[in-house]
């Protein structure tokens, strides 16, 4: 029987990645005084509000600025879709204006995520400074020239390949799952 998944973090070590990546940004940043995390919506705002949770305790007297970003009509691939899009809340009820923003995905692949967000920050003003932490990195299936500051995992696989990032149901780690392609994934979720 072909294997279709494989789990590549499991929950303990995904706890663990996250907590490295919140110390990083800590080493970077210090208090956060001038400094934002924007998820990008959907699921990069799971990863901000676990990060910016690791964040709040510790630096419990720092005011984190944690946002959510909605990227939805500034992808390029849009008006190519064969359904009509489910767009997102955006609530970024701050300015970005010469602040350092931290854009947070959970897979960082072809980059175009990337370049819709950050075209769809200019909305919101201008930062001084934009890096990008990305949970896991498909380093050699990149269609831009974009890649993450911080970075959880990098992996390689074949371009058809989908990764899978679970989430428990209070929106802390659970499990990094590789598929073979995004129909097993879809077959796993029936089931």
């Amino acid at each position: 029987m072909e294997e279709t998944s494989r789990v590549i973090l499991q929950k303990r070590h995904f706890q663990l990645i996250v907590q490295r990546l919140a110390y990083e940004l800590i080493e970077e940043f210090d208090d956060f005084s001038n400094t934002c995390l924007i998820g990008l919506q959907p699921r990069g705002i799971y990863l901000a509000n676990c990060i910016g949770q690791i964040l709040q305790e510790e630096l419990p007297k720092a005011e984190l600025l944690i946002g959510k970003l909605d990227i939805t009509f500034y992808r390029d691939d849009f008006r190519r879709r064969e359904k009509p899009l489910e767009a997102y809340v955006t609530d970024i009820n701050f300015l970005v204006e010469k602040k350092n923003v931290i854009l947070v995905d959970d897979v960082l692949y072809t980059g175009r995520t990337v370049q819709a967000g950050l075209t769809a920050l200019n909305h919101y003003g201008r930062p001084g400074r934009v890096e990008l932490l990305s949970l896991i990195d498909r380093r050699f299936n990149r269609h831009l020239p974009i890649n993450s500051t911080f970075t959880g995992m990098q992996i390689d696989a074949v371009d058809e390949a989908y990764v899978y990032v679970g989430w428990e149901e209070d929106f802390t780690p659970g499990e990094v799952i590789l598929f073979k392609n995004k129909e097993a994934y879809k077959q796993t979720i029936k089931t």
